[in-house]
């Protein structure tokens, strides 16, 4: 057992956070935001177990298609992303998927419709802590792979593009703060962001991406759409087909790495499935 250090937070050999040492998760983990989240998640899954539940740290495992599957909520943002993240890595964690919930700036995108992100701009500060802002936010080519056939075979509506990750639901997002206070270099930032294609906001998949590229680790994101900018929609729907979504994805995931393993292949791709 390794001793306590500032440096190094552990104590009595588990993660500071998250409170779960080496071997306590399999490789593959849902990263919800909310920690009620959680617990639905729970629900889809056989034999689901809640292991620890620290701050906005709600961690749980359980057995989906055969395979076992953890969760993990991350809280909002990046900054508590980042610790989920540096702490799962630490206990053998290498594939994630985030599991949350999103603001579409899109007039084609539907409250309850889902969104595979395949890159994020960084608009928040989490990620520049550990490199240049210059550096790309890219999803896991094989995590996005197995969200959209995931949602095909379910026949979930969904949309694949680039989102928009803030540290600020407010004003970040160009919402009217208190007594109406909104800087003018955010008055168009929803129409800039439109111009270059970018989906939605959120708050994680930034950190999350750019993280698990340092990291050598495979990071995903499917989010539910709860907001639409463009046509002023509210409608908190979508979030069980997010959830069914990634754990179908990372069923796939789990027989896809077996395949590899069988073939002697270091990266998946379709022509291994003849």
């Amino acid at each position: 057992m390794s001793k306590s250090s500032a440096y190094r937070p552990e104590l009595e050999g588990r993660m500071y956070h998250i409170s779960l040492g080496t071997g306590q998760l399999p490789r593959y983990v849902l990263l919800p935001g909310d920690p009620g989240r959680v617990d639905e998640i729970c629900d889809q899954m056989d034999d689901a177990e809640v292991l620890s539940s620290h701050r906005e740290y709600r961690v749980a495992k359980g057995r989906y298609g055969g395979f076992e599957i953890g969760v993990c909520s991350t809280g909002i943002g990046g900054p508590s992303t980042a610790i989920a993240v540096e702490e799962l890595a630490r206990i053998g964690c290498d594939t994630f998927i985030r599991v949350g919930s999103t603001g579409t700036i899109s007039d084609m995108v539907r409250c309850g419709e889902l969104i595979i992100n395949t890159a994020s701009m960084g608009l928040g500060g989490t990620s520049k802590e550990y490199v240049p802002p210059e550096y790309p936010s890219c999803a896991n080519h094989e995590v996005t792979m197995a969200l959209i056939q995931s949602c095909e075979n379910r026949s979930y509506p969904y949309h694949v593009g680039i989102s928009a990750s803030t540290d600020s639901f407010y004003v970040g997002q160009a919402r009217e703060s208190f007594k109406g206070y909104l800087p003018s270099n955010k008055a168009n930032l929803i129409s800039d962001l439109c111009q270059a294609k970018v989906l939605n906001f959120e708050m994680e998949c930034s950190t999350l991406f750019t993280i698990s590229n340092i990291f050598g680790l495979r990071a995903g994101s499917v989010c539910a759409v709860y907001a639409n900018r463009a046509t002023d929609t509210l409608e908190k729907k979508g979030m069980k087909n997010a959830i069914l979504a990634s754990l179908e994805a990372m069923k796939s995931l789990c027989e896809w790495d077996g395949l590899k393993k069988d073939r002697g292949k270091r990266y998946f791709y379709p022509d291994l499935l003849k």
